[in-house]
Order: structure tokens, then sequence, then C-alpha cells
């Protein structure tokens, strides 16, 4: 359970869900629209704006924009690993190692917000006619030491790109922006 105020995770934690055809409309639409959403959720906010923490101790807006972008390139590359091998070990990353290299600290959102648009149109035209039994597929993540079916992933990535839009709109919520 999470508290209504925890900043880390404002909309809860992902919560596995059995596979209906509702829940995978929503959540593909959720794929889909995340890349306006998060443009919208940053327009007009300034370079001071951009480099202020949604928490104590949390990464700048413009270190969440970069790394959803890198979240979800991994996404992709996984569920496309998932699609054509059996039972494919994913490769994990240190997201915090990543959010610290130099791309991420001298390149504009505008990059990401890009890369997000083509990212997703690809991933959701990947996956948006998959069989029951193609979202049962599953990867091996080696830090879970468990597989995961591409439907878990779904659902994961779906309320990922949730989770961290809502670390940039609360912020802007809170600071009056």
């Amino acid at each position: 359970m999470f508290m209504q105020d925890d900043l880390r995770y404002p909309i809860g934690s992902y919560t596995p869900q059995p596979f209906s055809h509702r829940q995978k409309e929503a959540w593909l639409l959720d794929i889909k629209f995340l890349p306006g959403e998060m443009e919208i959720a940053v327009q007009n906010l300034d370079e001071d704006q951009l480099q202020t923490p949604y928490r104590d101790g949390g990464w700048t807006v413009h270190q969440l924009v970069h790394h959803v972008a890198d979240s979800h390139m991994n996404a992709y590359i996984r569920f496309r690993l998932g699609l054509t091998e059996d039972n494919p070990t994913i490769k994990p990353y240190d997201e915090n190692k990543w959010a610290q290299l130099n791309d991420v600290k001298t390149l504009p959102i505008n990059i990401s917000l890009t890369l997000l648009h083509a990212l997703h149109q690809r991933w959701y035209n990947t996956i948006k006619e998959l069989s029951e039994d193609e979202w049962e597929r599953t990867v091996v993540h080696p830090e879970h030491g468990r597989k995961m079916s591409l439907w878990h992933l779904l659902g994961m990535y779906a309320w990922h790109g949730k989770h961290h839009l809502r670390h940039i709109t609360a912020l802007r919520e809170r600071m009056g922006w």
C-alpha cells in the first residue's frame, strides 16, 4: 500500500492484472498516448523548472524525461526479444548511472520527446494486435530471478509512463507552475 502523499509513488506501485481485452486496450492506449502526454506535461517549463527535482533526492524533470526514453527503449527491445526468441534473458541496466551520463546532462529534453514519439509508435504497432498466446510469451529478468510474460511487461510499462508523468504533473501542481 502507498500513502497518498508519497512523492515517490504518486499513483501507487504497479499491481499486475489478469489478462482481459478491456485491460489490454487501456494499457495499449497508455503506450500509444504517453509521448503526447509527456510533451504537454513539460510544456512551457523554463530551464530552472526543468532542473527542479520532483522530490527531495529525486531526479529533475529533465532527467525524468530522458529516463522515460531510456527505459522505454529497453522495453521496446525486451518486447521484440520476447516475440522472436524463446524465453530470452533480458539485460538489466543501472538507471541511476544512465541518468548521470553526458547526453542526459547536456541534451535538451526535446531530443527524448521526439524519440518517445517515434519509439512509442513503433512499439504500439508491434504489439497492438498480439494474440493472447503471444501475450503469454516470456522473458527472464535476471535481477528479479523469474520469468515475466509480455502481458506483465505491458502493464508494468503502461504504469511506468503514468508514474513518471504524474511525478511531473504533481510537481507542477505543488509549485504552481
